[in-house]
Order: C-alpha cells, then structure tokens, then sequence
C-alpha cells in the first residue's frame, strides 16, 4: 500500500485490501472513501466487503464511485461532505489514486489555491492542470 499525503488531513492510494487497515488506522485516518466502482474489480474487493472489513476496524466508510470520464457534480459533493464531516483524516482509493485525486481538488475548489490544488496532487504524479478550468469555475460558483 502506498499512502501518497495531499494534505495532513487527506491521502490518496491505489486500491486497498482488508490487510492494508491496520496501517491505514495506525497512519491516523479515520475515515475511508472508496472512489472505485465495483465493474473494476474484482468481487472479494467490492465496495461492500472492504465496508465490512473497515468498519470492523474501526473506522468510517463512504462509497463515492467515480467512473472513468464519468465525474458528476454528486460525487464532488459526497466528497466535500465527507471530508467535511470526517473527524480525523481521510483516505481514499480508486485503482490508481488519480480519481481520489481529481475529485478530491474539485471539492476544495474555492477553499483552496488552484494552484496549491495542482501541486499538491503532482507531487505524486497526478496530473490536474487540466481541471484548472473545472477548479476555477467551481471556486466561482
């Protein structure tokens, strides 16, 4: 498991198993968001069965699936609400950590920097720049 940190209080991983919690709870996080649609993996990793294994290990999971080239206004916003009402540190996972990633800037569009937004994501690779636009006439709104 490899927990890039976007923030001190928001992180970003490629795809999670039940053995990853233990780290992921002693890391400090406290809530999880799973950001991969269930299509894309296979079923002993399924939204519901990492749910399982999460909440047994104590800690708070919300699935906010984002479709490749599917982003919609919703799941922005259960991500806003989530990182809003998260209580300690938040991660989330899709298959690569990009998504988490993306949608993760649009929730915090008008809260923080766009540029701080890009560059926080590629420190690890993730290439933004090209929501500047999305970032920016969210931050507007």
């Amino acid at each position: 498991m490899d927990i890039r940190p976007l923030t001190d209080s928001y992180g970003v991983t490629p795809q999670i198993t039940p053995e990853d919690l233990s780290a992921i709870k002693a890391a400090g996080y406290r809530t999880v968001i799973c950001n991969r649609p269930d299509p894309e993996i296979p079923e002993d990793l399924h939204a519901e069965t990492m749910r399982a294994a999460v909440e047994a290990a104590g800690l708070r999971f919300v699935v906010n699936p984002v479709f490749p080239g599917q982003l919609t206004m919703e799941n922005v916003e259960i991500q806003r609400d989530t990182i809003d009402a998260a209580e300690g540190p938040v991660l989330a996972y899709c298959a690569s950590g990009n998504r988490s990633s993306i949608v993760w800037a649009l929730a915090n569009a008008g809260r923080v920097p766009t540029d701080d937004l890009i560059a926080a994501a590629g420190k690890y690779g993730y290439q933004l720049a090209q929501f500047r636009g999305m970032i920016d006439q969210l931050a507007g709104q």
